[in-house]
């Protein structure tokens, strides 16, 4: 890693995992492997913040512990890439164990349990769900018919969504990554204080 820790990716520690690592990475993973339109590719890093806005809209009682979960959903990808959702399917449960494996590490590594209650799971999930059927319409391309069979249909329309259109557009490297970064570090402090 950049921070000069070393991760073993087969058998994470908590203590080789740093937030600037996880930022530097999602900041230039692609969401869709880039296949999306604009300037720059939509990161994971900004699809965890749309996610992370989704899951609070939908759970505005949620702690602080649920947002930082939401946040790094996909933080795993810092270092395994984001391969689409048919492939990891296809690639079966190996892929799977190492991820949750690493995901286990980051939540400790920042004082989250290491597995998320199956009801806080499901919330993520949601927002997921319609962060891609968003990211589908609005970058990759999609006709709302054919996001919709996919990625079933919002619960809330984007104009309900602070800042929608900032969170949807693609952004160059550094943006994404500061972005992530002033997100982590809020819900942290928030985390902190209680």
């Amino acid at each position: 890693m950049l921070s000069g820790r070393r991760l073993d990716i087969l058998d994470p520690s908590p203590l080789d995992v740093e937030l600037s690592d996880i930022a530097h990475g999602l900041a230039r993973v692609a969401r869709w492997n880039g296949q999306t339109q604009g300037d720059y590719p939509y990161s994971v890093a900004q699809h965890s913040i749309l996610v992370l806005d989704l899951f609070q809209n939908h759970n505005p009682f949620a702690t602080a512990a649920g947002a930082l979960h939401a946040l790094l959903h996909d933080a795993p990808e810092y270092v395994m890439g984001d391969i689409i959702s048919p492939f990891k399917a296809a690639m079966g449960g190996n892929y799977k164990e190492v991820e949750n494996r690493l995901l286990g590490a980051i939540h400790v590594r920042f004082s989250l349990s290491a597995v998320p209650p199956a009801t806080l799971v499901k919330q993520i999930k949601k927002a997921d769900r319609e962060a891609a059927y968003f990211e589908a319409v609005h970058l990759a391309g999609f006709e709302p018919p054919e996001a919709r069979r996919l990625f079933g249909t919002p619960s809330v329309p984007e104009f309900d969504l602070d800042q929608f259109d900032r969170l949807i557009r693609p952004c160059p490297t550094r943006e994404a990554h500061d972005r992530f970064v002033t997100t982590f570090d809020s819900l942290s402090a928030k985390l902190d204080a209680l």
